[in-house]
This record gives structure tokens, sequence and C-alpha cells, in this order.
């Protein structure tokens, strides 16, 4: 599945509003109408942001993933949501967020709830793609087995031991997720796996490779397969080395449509290594730095833009933010997404 030329897009996420803050933290105050029109009203406004941009690919801004009972976990029985995390202060950092305890088998009879959001996506979108010439594509991102799977803690007895026997108890789960997606319609699918990026120095880079092609075997050639690989950005910080060199040539033999590389943040350290991944799928650059407050212009875009054309072809290249964009404020996310849409048509009309 080809994109069209220097396609636009971003990763998932996108800052909550700040009423959507506010009332995050008081759902018991709320009845489930209140909850449903808050999370439509989040999303029609992430919806807002992403069309004033002009973006190619937009999606709900995972804006409706707001606690424990909405999150992918919450769908999974099997599992006490969040224990206490080993560290509570100090500087923001990944072991500031809990685990989850196994207590059972690991099922998900309700699904996973990205069908659900791409439904919401679809039908708060309508109106406002009506009319269009050229709509975007509606993109829903679910987070693939083995990053779930670094959130719980291994239990022996019921016969997971260890990360990878999670990995594998939740790969079936995430299978028929995206299974259902494309029953509903969705014609592209960003399965994240960034846990994979980080810990690619270390663990069996084959394994991942296994792992990635099985989650996405059923449904390989129905939708569009993208996948994000980053190195972390809770509270804006990378958890692993960054660097792009160990997850190759490994990663190369993914069956994706689209691989997605965090470029801008690394001031665009192995970008000649896109040339590869361009020789097997489209390879979506990140131009924008989402742990950084400089609002890129349009001419750093088209700059950008323009480094990645000496490596790979217009007609495989995506450009989007480094990250899904939750951990930026709203202000800067907005005008980052206008100028990278800016940049990017700048170099479009060159051509």
């Amino acid at each position: 599945m080809h994109s069209c030329p220097l396609r636009t897009s971003v990763i998932g996420s996108y800052p909550f509003p700040g009423w959507l803050e506010l009332a995050s933290a008081h759902l018991d105050r709320f009845g489930p109408d209140d909850r449903a029109e808050l999370q439509n009203d989040a999303v029609i406004a992430a919806l807002h942001d992403q069309l004033a941009a002009g973006l190619d690919v937009i999606t709900d801004g995972e804006q409706t993933r707001l606690d424990f009972n909405l999150s992918f976990y919450g769908y999974i029985d099997g599992i006490d949501l969040e224990s206490s995390p080993p560290r509570r202060f100090g500087p923001p950092a990944h072991d500031q967020r809990g685990k989850h305890q196994v207590k059972a088998p690991l099922k998900a009879p309700r699904g996973l709830g990205a069908v659900e959001e791409f439904q919401r996506l679809r039908e708060l979108s309508a109106p406002l793609l009506k009319g269009l010439a050229h709509p975007p594509t509606l993109k829903a991102s679910v987070p693939g087995p083995y990053t779930m799977s670094g959130r719980l803690l291994p239990n022996p007895a019921l016969g997971y031991p260890d990360r990878w026997a999670l990995t594998e108890a939740l790969l079936p789960l995430v299978r028929e997720e995206l299974e259902r997606l494309v029953a509903a319609g969705c014609t592209e699918i960003s399965v994240d796996e960034p846990s994979m990026s980080c810990y690619a120095y270390r663990e069996d880079t084959r394994r991942f490779v296994d792992l990635f092609n099985r989650t996405v075997e059923t449904v390989r050639g129905r939708t569009r397969v993208c996948t994000h690989l980053c190195f972390g950005n809770y509270k804006a910080r990378a958890v692993g080395p960054r660097q792009i060199a160990p997850m190759f040539p490994a990663f190369l033999d993914f069956h994706c449509d689209e691989m997605h590389v965090e470029m801008a943040s690394r001031e665009f350290a192995e970008l000649e290594l896109i040339a590869k991944i361009a020789e097997r799928c489209d390879v979506a650059v990140g131009v924008v730095d989402v742990k950084s407050y400089y609002v890129e212009t349009p001419d750093d875009i088209a700059r950008r833009v323009r480094r990645c054309l000496e490596f790979a072809p217009a007609e495989r290249l995506v450009f989007a933010p480094d990250c899904g964009l939750s951990q930026t404020a709203r202000w800067a996310a907005r005008r980052k997404l206008v100028n990278l849409v800016a940049g990017v048509v700048q170099v479009k009309s060159a051509l």
C-alpha cells in the first residue's frame, strides 16, 4: 500500500483540553451521559486542530483514554489495575508509573476499546469532512503486545513467568482488536511498539520481528499497517538509548506499510538509514520535536523535508511529529502541526 507523495500524518495522541484534564480528575462526579459528552467534545476539539492544520491523516487524539477504566488495561480481565509505583517524588520518569498485578488468565471479552474509539471518530468527523475535495484518512492506533506487557507484573503460577510470556498472552487480544477494526472499516491502523525500539539494543531483534508479524498477520493487505518506533516520551523523557542502528537489519522485515522513526529530537542523526526503510515500505520521518517548545517554522520543516528527499523518494515519504503530542502543551502542538503542513506544502509546490 503506497501513500501519496510527501504525506503528512500524526502518530495518535493529542493534548487534552484543559477542561478535560480537570474533569478527568473528578470523573466520579459525572454520569455516563456527562462522560460521553466530555469525550465527544474533546475529540471534536482534536479534530478541529488537525483539520485546521490540513493534515492528510488524522486521529481522535486518543482523547477518550482518560483513566484506567477507559484505557486498554481496563478492558482486560485478569489484572488488578495499578499497583503503587516504586517512586513518587522527584523528577518525572517512567519509574513513577505503577504496574498491574496479573491475578487470572488474560482475556478481553469486550475487545480493547479501539473499535468504539474509531466508530466515534468516524461519526464525529463526518460532518466536518463533508464537502472536502480531499478528506483526510482516519487512523486508529493500538499499542502492540510487547509494549502493553511492560506494565504488567509476571505471575509464574499462572504461566506468565516473564515479559515474553505476558506478550504471548496479549498478542491474540491485540490481533483480534485489529481484525475488529478492519471489519469496522478502518483503512489505516498504527500498531505502536515503542518498547521494541527502546530495548532493541539488548533483546533479540528477530524475536521482536516475529512478534510484530504474528500480531498483524491476519490484517496485512486488508488495511494500511503502520508502526511507530520511538524511544519513549512519558513526561517528555526518553527511556532507551536513542539509536536506530540496533534495530537494523532485523526490523526491515516488519510486515508493515509504513514505519515511523524519531528524528527531530535527535538532530536527524542516522537519517541515511531511512533509505533502507524506503526500500521495504513507506518511511514516516519525525520532523517535529515534541519534546521541545521551539516551534519549528515552515522553512525549518521544508529544509528537513529536502534532506529526507536526498535519501528516499517522495512517494515513499511521510512526515509527522516525532511521537504523539499528548505530552506537549496544546498551544504549541497546534502551531507545530500548522507549520508541519505548511513546510511540506512548500516543498510539494516546488517539486
